[in-house]
This record gives structure tokens, C-alpha cells and sequence, in this order.
């Protein structure tokens, strides 16, 4: 029995920009060697697994290398997926079962909004490695229960960073969110994600890193709704909304790739 596999960019409207993702869509729970192996197949950040439970669905994220608690932009594309191939109707809300608890995602005009738990970055002390394999000066330090998270002094050094991610991979967490205000009025914040430890040097657009960007910059900018670009080679937007102890995501997403796995 084939199943379907289709391949989609988050948190863009362009193919061929934003972060891939692969969304498999199963009707039963499947192996968790198996859905590994795909996702080493796929060799994408994210691999999506989906089947249906009760009103919603059962949604599992696995990097090429290992399964992770938190996904935005493949939940993002897994969403795009069940409306555009009419698992649900448009006016539906997308209920995921997850690892992180019920995520839902409804649509608004082009766009995709997630809810999401918000992961507020605490204070943290510099870890061994961290700042020599980033190679730039840090303005801040702080870590979720995911993620480090740092600013820098400006976009320009966010982007010209070239990571030792051999070096970086030592730094036992997740991943490492770098920050910092944009140059451009068009942004309230830049920022990029790198996750060497999951498999992953540079993802190109994280939601999930947004759930603790977004409480980050509140406390700095005195602000509660946000419109974020990850500065990645692909790049991608990301609007960000806080609502107490949750985070709205908001983006686009098309899809690039429609197939089947025998």
C-alpha cells in the first residue's frame, strides 16, 4: 500500500525559500525505526508523521537523526497539507496530538496561524564552547528547555557568522538561537537557528525557536505582537503574536513536491 509523502516550504510563499519539510500522512501508528529511516531518506530538518485520532491527528517530528519534542515549521506544512489535499475542509481547525501537548492551526486568508506552548528563555551562565564556536561576541545569554538563546550586537554579524558546528555540537542542548534587532524597519527582530546536535547545522526557518524569541523581545521592545525574519540562506517570515503562557505563529506555505512511498 503506498503512502502519501509530500514535500513543502514553510514559512514562505516561494518555492525553493523558506524550510522544507516532509509531511507523511499514515492511517495507523507506525514503527519508530521505520519513520526514522524515512526521515534519514528525506534528509530534510523535519520529517512530519501524521495519522487520525479521535478528532485530531497524531503528529510526530523527526530530524535525519533523532525524534524532537517541538516543530513548527513541518506542524506549519502538515497543516498546509490536511486543507490543500482536503483531509479537512478549509474552515476547519487542525488539531495535532504531539509531544508538546494539543497544537492546533487555523487558516486566515494566505495565511497559517499556530498555537503554541511559549518557552520564555531564562538567565543562563555561558556554557563551555558556546561563544568560541559561534565566534562572535555575545551581548546576552539565556536558555529555554530547549535552547540556548544569544544576541549579538547587530544583523550584519548574525549573518556573516560561520559556526564551528563540529565545536558547537558539544554544547549539550537542542539547539542554539542566535538574535538581534534588524536593520531594516520592516523587522522587529533577525535571528537564526543552529541544532548541530539534532542533526541539523543550520535550520533555515524555526518556528519553535520563535516561542521563546517572542517573550525574549517582549521584555525589550514592550510590544506583544511581532514581525520576525530568520536570516538564513532560504530566509523566512515569521509573525509572532504572545497570548499569556501561548505563542501565535503566523506564515505561508506551498507545496513543492507530491509522492508516494511503496
Amino acid at each position: 500500500m503506498s503512502i502519501p509523502l509530500i514535500q513543502v516550504d514553510a514559512f514562505t510563499n516561494q518555492p525553493f525559500t523558506g524550510n522544507p519539510a516532509a509531511v507523511c500522512i499514515l492511517t495507523e501508528p507506525a514503527s519508530d525505526d521505520w519513520m526514522q529511516k524515512v526521515a534519514a531518506e528525506m534528509n530534510l530538518s523535519e520529517t512530519a508523521f501524521l495519522y487520525p485520532k479521535d478528532d485530531s491527528f497524531n503528529l510526530r517530528w523527526f530530524t535525519p537523526t533523532l525524534e524532537v519534542d517541538l516543530c513548527g515549521h513541518a506542524t506549519l506544512a502538515s497543516a498546509h497539507v490536511l486543507w490543500e489535499l482536503g483531509y479537512l475542509n478549509p474552515q476547519e481547525t487542525a488539531k495535532f496530538s504531539t509531544r508538546s501537548g494539543l497544537l492546533t492551526a487555523i487558516r486566515q486568508d494566505k495565511w497559517i496561524e499556530l498555537n503554541f506552548p511559549a518557552t520564555p528563555p531564562e538567565p543562563a551562565s555561558l556554557p563551555p564552547n558556546l561563544a568560541e564556536a559561534l565566534g562572535v561576541n555575545l551581548k546576552s545569554v539565556a536558555k529555554n528547555k530547549f535552547d540556548y538563546l544569544v544576541e549579538v550586537n547587530s544583523e550584519q554579524t548574525l549573518r556573516q557568522m560561520q559556526p564551528d558546528f563540529a565545536l558547537l555540537k558539544t554544547v549539550p542542548v537542542r539547539g542554539i538561537i542566535v538574535t538581534s534587532l534588524p536593520d531594516s524597519e520592516e523587522y522587529d527582530f533577525v535571528s537564526r537557528f543552529f541544532a548541530p546536535a539534532a542533526g541539523v547545522n543550520e535550520d533555515p526557518v524555526t518556528g519553535s525557536a520563535h516561542c521563546s524569541l517572542g517573550p525574549f523581545w517582549a521584555e525589550r521592545l514592550n510590544k506583544t505582537q511581532f514581525v520576525a525574519y530568520q536570516a538564513s540562506a532560504r530566509g523566512g517570515i515569521v509573525r509572532v503574536k504572545l497570548q499569556e503562557n501561548r505563542v501565535c505563529l503566523g506564515g505561508q506555505a506551498v507545496t513543492v513536491l507530491r509522492g508516494e512511498l511503496t
